[in-house]
């Protein structure tokens, strides 16, 4: 017997989850609404069925980025959200994912076309609404899916789904599923041209930035050149890595520097920017991931891979290496000798915890960058993935991010580290329902009752300490213990390196806070001290 036809919307939904199912989408992370309802009893279907994994989430940015830390550990995953400033909110996690490289589906509920430009409630102009960041289809019941179909399984950006939905918005039928096998969907990933020589006489460096993956330490170990690596390059491991080679750049040895190898998007460090953007440098570029590949300084040379001819001269990098082993004792002295724990301190205690197998999501701002010059390189092939939002490098979705990363990944242990304002920034991502998956992670929040990373820019001149903290420092006050408590969320509070450690060493399962008290009024100093070890008699004694 032939069922009763469902209604069009119903036929609709049930259709666009058929056709991320076979394109590779593994989860769906859906906002509630009403105009969305009818991919919402699909997508709940689906997941009863075993054909993907649901998550919800009442915030769609939150929900935006839990996506984007998914899509981050290899599960390509969509995000449903209904009409009006529901869609608007996804843009920040759409725009990273562009700008990174990361996997994404937004399916938006829509009213239909004849209702735009009317005034209707909570409907807005959403076709197009994320510009270059996605492609948009346009979709009503009955539409040609061919276009939609490619994209689902090839695109190079976010793909973004807008569905027109009329009443009723309910399902009226059984779903008679036409499921097909997921076919393998093409993530934006590396070239696999034959590579290409380059000599090795000049003086060179390889910067690895974030996402610049293993191939290029193998270049750098290769060739015999230092690796300026960031920590989520996922090239920060090997006896070629310079853990300290920020402050290095601005003594001798960096203005030694004729050519530099770039690979990945490099975002943390001035200095190396500013050696890229050198005239006497010669920049030879690898790909990068993402919707902008140019580079954003004058590039010699680009190459899909690259072997290197002969090897460079031992004693450049020996210099270097030496130059980091001597720095790096004395920024640890200088750290050790603070009376009181210090950033650094936290994020090398933290990055010490990684335990082979484990994960690491990094927030913006500070965090990343006092990683970045304490974190010691870890062996080759221990499987720490290290991890951050740097596609626009915001704050955003933070929290969201991590947890993502942590229900996608099979690790041995997970954290994250971040700041204080940035975990307030997406606090709302600790609101998970009971039935929600809830991964173990352990969240440090390095909380110095403000935003310390302007105290070490321009602005955190003495000139302008009338107004820095009011529209930079912006103090906040909160009683981060109380937050967490608000979503049943285990907090601990530290103010020192031992209870730090005695934290990260004793997870109670699930989501847990550990707050670690830090000065902020003390950051521009510290960070000019540790600038000052690596000129003079710091490398040389």
């Amino acid at each position: 017997m032939i069922p009763p036809p469902v209604n069009p919307s119903t036929r609709l939904a049930r259709e666009l989850v058929e056709e991320i199912v076979a394109a590779g989408i593994t989860d769906v992370v859906l906002a509630p609404g009403s105009r969305n309802a009818p991919l919402a009893f699909a997508v709940w279907q689906a997941d009863r069925d075993g054909r993907l994994r649901l998550h919800t989430r009442i915030d769609e940015r939150s929900a935006g980025f839990l996506a984007v830390g998914l899509g981050k550990v290899g599960h390509p995953t969509a995000v449903v959200c209904t009409s009006g400033t529901a869609v608007a909110n996804l843009h920040p996690a759409v725009l990273e994912a562009a700008h990174a490289g990361v996997p994404l589906v937004l399916i938006t509920a829509d009213r239909p076309a004849s209702l735009r430009g009317t005034g209707a409630a909570q409907t807005t102009g959403q076709v197009g609404i994320f510009a270059e960041a996605a492609l948009c289809f346009d979709i009503a019941a009955g539409t040609d899916r061919d276009d939609l179909r490619e994209a689902l399984s090839s695109a190079d950006r976010p793909v973004h789904v807008n569905a027109q939905f009329a009443p009723p918005l309910v399902p009226d039928g059984p779903w008679e599923s036409r499921f097909q096998p997921a076919l393998p969907r093409r993530r934006m990933s590396w070239p696999t041209a034959e590579p290409e020589e380059i000599d090795t006489a000049l003086r060179t460096v390889v910067v690895a930035g974030d996402d610049a993956g293993p191939a290029v330490r193998g270049l750098a170990e290769k060739a015999g050149w230092p690796l300026l690596a960031e920590p989520t390059s996922g090239s920060r491991t090997g006896d070629n890595a310079i853990r300290s080679y920020r402050p290095l750049l601005a003594t001798q040895l960096g203005e030694q520097v004729q050519r530099v190898v770039v690979g990945g998007h490099p975002t943390l460090s001035r200095p190396v920017m500013a050696l890229m953007a050198r005239d006497d440098v010669e920049v030879v570029s690898l790909p990068a991931q993402g919707i902008w590949t140019e580079r954003p300084f004058s590039v010699a040379r680009h190459a899909e891979a690259l072997t290197p001819v002969g090897v460079a001269d031992p004693a450049w990098l020996a210099s270097w290496k030496e130059a980091d082993r001597k720095l790096s004792l004395r920024i640890a002295k200088l750290l050790a000798d603070e009376e009181e724990l210090t950033p650094y301190q936290v994020a090398a205690t933290v990055n010490d915890a990684v335990p082979p197998g484990g994960l690491l999501f990094v927030g913006a701002s500070s965090p990343i960058r006092d990683l970045e010059l304490v974190a010691r390189p870890h062996p080759v092939g221990e499987r720490r993935m290290y991890l951050a939002n740097r596609g626009l490098a915001g704050i955003d979705g933070t929290v969201s991010s991590a947890i993502g990363a942590a229900i996608g990944r099979d690790s041995t242990r997970s954290f994250a580290l971040m700041g204080d304002v940035t975990f307030l920034h997406d606090s709302g991502g600790l609101v998970l329902g009971p039935d929600e998956v809830r991964p173990d992670l352990t969240i440090v929040v390095v909380n110095d009752d403000g935003g310390s990373i302007f105290a070490v820019l321009e602005q955190g001149d003495e000139g302008f300490a009338d107004s820095f903290d009011r529209v930079f420092g912006t103090p906040h006050g909160v009683d981060i213990g109380s937050l967490c408590a608000a979503t049943r969320t285990p907090h601990w509070r530290v103010e020192s390196r031992a209870e730090l450690e005695q934290a990260l060493a004793s997870p109670n399962g699930g989501i847990e806070v550990v707050e670690v008290r830090v000065r902020r009024d003390n950051r521009r100093d510290l960070d000019a001290r540790i600038r000052a070890l690596a000129h003079g008699d710091a490398v040389e004694s």
